[in-house]
């Protein structure tokens, strides 16, 4: 499926010349670390496309733009507008890692550890679990090491990981007061 996708730098000169919709689609913990002013945070597995169209009757036209960490969860939940029947819909290449790049405002919070990094994280030690207890208790815990690599080939071939799915609905990845808008 084709995403049509726009630059930081031209989105922040439409940005100037008015109203944007524009859709961070990160977890809340993410969003409130830094995110681009104009942005609302609706994170990709909350991400309703018909809530958002019905937001947005009356507020006039256009297309809605969409932003994430670099660019692949934006590409994702463009896919869910599309499928949903709205096609004006457009990803920002980069993400906010590019629009902070160009030197475009962002606002700066609390420090998080990125949902790519918790990803990492998590599937390093379940393989080394998996190959510790695999050597030490019994050879069948090899399986949990072979599983892991298995998911993440699958996420890999997809672009769609079911771990990231799962820590992004991980308690420290919400916020207690979210910051839905600027």
């Amino acid at each position: 499926m084709d995403v049509a996708t726009i630059s930081p730098a031209r989105l922040a000169e439409l940005c100037q010349s008015g109203r944007v919709t524009l859709i961070d689609v990160r977890t809340p913990a993410e969003f409130r670390e830094v995110r681009v002013p104009i942005a609302r945070n609706i994170p990709l597995d909350r991400l309703d496309p018909a809530a958002v169209l019905r937001e947005r009757n009356g507020a006039g036209g256009g297309p809605i733009y969409v932003i994430c960490r670099s660019g692949s969860r934006g590409r994702q939940a463009c896919e869910k507008f599309i499928a949903a029947g709205f096609t004006d819909v457009v990803n920002v290449d980069g993400g906010t890692l590019a629009w902070a790049e160009c030197g475009l405002p962002v606002i700066r919070g609390r420090k998080a550890i990125s949902l790519e990094r918790q990803v990492r994280i998590a599937a390093g030690l379940l393989v080394l679990t998996g190959v510790i207890l695999g050597w030490l208790v019994h050879p069948a815990f090899l399986g949990l090491a072979a599983f892991v690599g298995a998911g993440l080939t699958f996420a890999g071939i997809t672009d769609t990981c079911g771990m990231a799915l799962l820590l992004a609905k991980m308690p420290w990845n919400q916020c207690r007061t979210p910051e839905t808008s600027a």
